[in-house]
């Protein structure tokens, strides 16, 4: 049978209020009494309730964790990051998977708030208007990490803009000059795609050189299959050798739409990625690609919340870092004589 907090008093010899005092560290107790609290503590395995402890100290020690899909490469990255650092200061992960359900997020941040913890990180690819509201009126430090929207007050990522220039600069010291950019068109206005799209047009302005922009709707491929005859016929017509792509996924299901209209990678047209996820590595050519530092973004992310935690606030400041990249030098390019 388990034991009580009446045991541990027994033992110790001193009330009940002097083992919670203890175990709370709420309210001075003498040196004596301590050690006797600790070693009964210790010899009995008495386990505290930490549900009715972190009513009384308003610390539970939980951080809730709300992902859009666990199975979702970039997302297991940056949840490792959350969950590695939260241990280092003994926070626990409550995690729940939303599976892309806006109403879904919202119940779980409802559950969330229900189970004291004392933040709440979000990682998705969506927009959730009203579990940003929620998570405001719950007066609780939150962290929305997005790899698509600009959303959410603090962020740690990296310079779209500057990286895709430089992939652009890659390309075109690899001898290309018809380089084309292939990104997601919808709500370009207001996700980080057109950070992307302005590196890369920074990058051809400089060299004067024709912009090319490919489109397509989302990382679906049934998306891009809907798009493919016109970003065959604008390949053909502009003589495309190289294409920058704004995900992995999508230069992968580029190289394969290129190969069944005859296209070989890199022999025929070089691609490129951006995100640097497993499955670039192991599909051939392997891609070459930015590789995000999704590790990192979770990482500092807990950091913040867990510094805004111990200085007692319920908001966490705004800011903006920026991490540093590399870019992934594969078999996708080749160099042109």
């Amino acid at each position: 049978m388990a034991s009580t907090i009446k045991d541990v008093a027994k033992m110790a010899d001193v009330s009940i209020s002097t083992v919670s005092r203890v175990i709370n560290d709420s309210k001075p107790v003498s040196p004596e009494a301590r050690r006797r609290v600790l070693y009964a503590i210790e010899a009995l395995d008495y386990k505290p309730n930490e549900v009715a402890r972190s009513l009384v100290t308003k610390k539970s020690n939980l951080i809730g964790v709300i992902v859009e899909d666990i199975g979702s490469n970039f997302i297991s990255q940056i949840l490792r990051g959350v969950e590695e650092v939260g241990k280092m200061y003994n926070y626990d992960i409550l995690l729940s998977s939303s599976y892309g359900n806006p109403d879904t997020e919202l119940n779980f941040a409802n559950l969330l708030a229900q189970k004291q913890v004392e933040g709440i990180i979000v990682i998705s690819n969506q927009q959730n208007p009203k579990l940003e509201y929620r998570l405001e009126e719950a007066k609780i430090p939150y962290v929305l990490i997005n790899n698509f929207y600009e959303i959410g007050s603090f962020k740690a990522g990296i310079d779209f803009e500057k990286v895709s220039f430089d992939m652009t600069e890659y390309l075109i010291k690899k001898g290309h000059k018809n380089i084309a950019s292939f990104a997601i068109k919808k709500d370009i206005d207001r996700t980080v795609e057109r950070f992307k799209v302005r590196g890369y047009e920074k990058a051809m302005e400089e060299h004067n050189l024709k912009k090319v922009s490919l489109f397509t709707d989302s990382l679906n491929p049934k998306d891009l299959e809907k798009n493919r005859k016109e970003i065959i016929e604008t390949i053909k017509r502009e003589k495309i050798t190289a294409v920058f792509s704004s995900y992995d996924t999508m230069a992968i299901n580029l190289i394969n739409l290129l190969l069944d209209e005859g296209f070989k990678t890199p022999e025929d047209i070089s691609v490129t990625g951006f995100g640097g996820e497993y499955i670039s590595s192991v599909y051939r050519p392997r891609l070459t690609t930015v590789k995000m530092p999704y590790y990192d973004i979770g990482a500092i992310s807990i950091r913040k919340m867990l510094k805004t935690i111990s200085n007692k606030e319920s908001e966490i400041e705004e800011e903006k870092v920026i991490l540093p990249i590399r870019i992934l030098e594969r078999e996708s390019v080749k160099a042109l004589k």
